[in-house]
């Protein structure tokens, strides 16, 4: 008998643990989705959905379960402080092939993630479109202030990560982004940490167009560039519009960066105005003797200007 019960003791001690382990995401998180439907939704869309429109009890968080989610997703203005957290990196996986010649719907419909909400985190998963390369394809289209894109893979060629707002900024840390062509652009405020930007053909990494009266562009810290093994060149970026700003800094830059290292887009006039620099840099690809003559190489005191906090603190102070 004296042995039953302490068997019995033993057993009640060990289910409250492998319960909370086994429901541990619904008690931690807000919201979670699974396509096998062991969570609240099977599709992120439908999440998405189900929260309130400018909900003001605070951050909801919703936890994506590994899966293949096979959805055209668009996050709503009237959706905001949201956090996206997906269950690993390379298995959590959020997929569409839409491209810019399929009945001439053109760049801007083509994504896989649209986010047009304020205060958004995504982090932990992957965004892809993996439309062959037919055209524009962009697998993250970001138009809300404050978003942080954290731990991410953003896969496509042309056109990757439309940064697509001004006067909206947008923080990406530890992501890898990968593409062909101008596969980061628009008119955005993006700080890039600690990324590693993978280029798969011969072409232009940046195709910011930051507009006049704003400070900031693009600006990579700490980041890594790789080319793929067939791609013989590249360049750092062209302006897609007059003004554009783009600063490449303590970035890993590989053999087959383009000496010139900048592009004027086959516009003269763009030399005039695009805000094209480099700090610190280190790699083969970093040698500044053969740059264009309009891209500027900071001393070290005008690259103390260029900071996190200077950079996203804008009127409200954001520190992402």
């Amino acid at each position: 008998m004296k042995k039953l019960v302490c068997c019995l003791l033993f057993i009640a001690g060990l289910f409250p643990v492998f319960a909370q382990e086994q429901g541990a995401p619904e008690k931690k998180y807000d919201i979670v989705v699974d396509r096998n439907g062991r969570g609240n939704f099977r599709t992120i869309g439908e999440a998405i959905e189900s929260i309130r429109a400018f909900d003001t009890k605070g951050t909801i968080t919703l936890f994506v379960r590994d899966g293949i989610y096979k959805e055209k997703l668009v996050l709503p203005t009237y959706v905001c402080n949201v956090h996206i957290i997906g269950e690993s990196r390379d298995k959590t996986l959020i997929i569409y092939d839409d491209h810019a010649n399929i009945n001439r719907m053109g760049t801007f419909r083509t994504y896989t993630f649209l986010i047009r909400g304020n205060d958004i985190t995504v982090e932990n998963l992957t965004i892809e479109n993996n439309a062959l390369q037919m055209g524009q394809a962009v697998a993250l289209h970001l138009e809300g202030d404050r978003i942080i894109i954290r731990n991410c893979r953003i896969v496509g060629n042309q056109d990757t990560v439309y940064a697509g707002r001004e006067n909206c900024r947008q923080y990406f840390e530890n992501c890898h982004i990968e593409g062909t062509t101008d596969f980061i652009f628009g008119p955005s405020t993006c700080w890039f940490e600690n990324c590693q930007l993978l280029c798969k053909r011969k072409s232009f990494i940046t195709a910011a167009s930051t507009p006049e009266h704003i400070a900031y562009g693009y600006i990579f810290n700490h980041c890594t560039v790789s080319l793929a093994p067939d791609v013989p060149s590249m360049a750092l970026g062209r302006p897609w519009r007059p003004f554009a700003m783009t600063l490449f800094m303590n970035c890993y830059l590989p053999e087959g960066i383009s000496p010139a290292g900048w592009n004027n887009w086959g516009k003269p006039e763009n030399e005039q105005t695009a805000r094209y620099m480099e700090y610190n840099n280190s790699g083969p690809g970093a040698a500044v003797g053969e740059r264009v003559k309009w891209a500027k190489i900071l001393t070290a005191q005008e690259a103390a200007a260029y900071t996190l906090e200077n950079v996203m603190k804008a009127c409200d102070g954001w520190k992402p």
